[in-house]
């Protein structure tokens, strides 16, 4: 970088101690500017990581630091974790705390996830367990099992739905396993089938099948049974 891009830079990082919603983005530029020129520079990432990270832990605005959640989600690292997990069971910041870890690919970012599940409650539980479902993190499986029969009816679909987007050989145990209330269970069948359908489409198919079955039972809407159909005739090889 230039002495004059590096001027620009800093004056960027200066201007995000003080931005705000309606400040103008175009004076933040030059840090989108340098995350797209240190692409595959380890060390340049990892100064402009340093410098984001700095301004996170100080007092900036919201505004600021969804910013600055934003450029973590591209550029982040397992340094950042620790500092977006203390967000987490912030009501203002842990929307896009969640965002950034969602997309980072170190497995301390879907660990910071699983061990804020005890620690919140309500609309900050949904969030976690929907960012562990975006990450389809495998691990979070037997955890996510046991929220499946939580007493929030909002909690409980969250898990299911998670455990849909996961759609491992577990994940679809722990749907077939549990016995959830019934404002739940529609969410479930959605989720069975969305695993069914991967499992189906990684060769698994007696596993597939199980699930297929599991759905044509009476109780089951209609239209869910139709779905069901239609995948057990795709795993027998008698649909187009």
């Amino acid at each position: 970088m230039n002495l004059r891009g590096y001027a620009m830079l800093e004056d960027a990082f200066e201007a995000l101690k003080t931005f705000d919603w309606g400040a103008d983005p175009k004076v933040l530029k030059p840090i989108d500017d340098a995350i797209v020129a240190t692409y595959g520079d380890a060390a340049g990432r990892r100064e402009l990581e340093n410098k984001l990270l700095e301004l996170l832990k100080s007092d900036v605005s919201r505004a600021a630091k969804d910013f600055i959640c934003r450029k973590l989600r591209v550029i982040g690292t397992a340094a950042s974790v620790p500092v977006l997990a203390g967000m987490l069971t912030d009501p203002e910041n842990a929307h896009m705390a969640r965002y950034a870890l969602e997309r980072m690919e170190c497995p301390e970012a879907a660990q910071a996830l699983r061990d804020a599940l005890p620690k919140v409650n309500g609309a900050l539980k949904i969030g976690v367990i929907g960012s562990l479902g975006a990450r389809q993190d495998a691990a979070s499986v037997p955890a996510l099992a046991a929220l499946m029969t939580d007493s929030n009816p909002g909690v409980a679909r969250a898990a299911v739905l998670a455990l849909g987007n996961i759609r491992t050989a577990e994940a679809a145990q722990a749907l077939t396993a549990a016995s959830v209330a019934p404002e739940v269970r529609p969410a479930v069948a959605d989720a069975m089938l969305a695993c069914a359908e991967a499992l189906l489409a990684a060769g698994n198919k007696v596993q597939a099948m199980a699930l297929y079955k599991k759905l044509m039972s009476d109780d089951q809407p209609k239209h869910v049974r139709l779905a069901a159909t239609r995948g057990m005739l795709v795993a027998t090889g008698k649909s187009e």
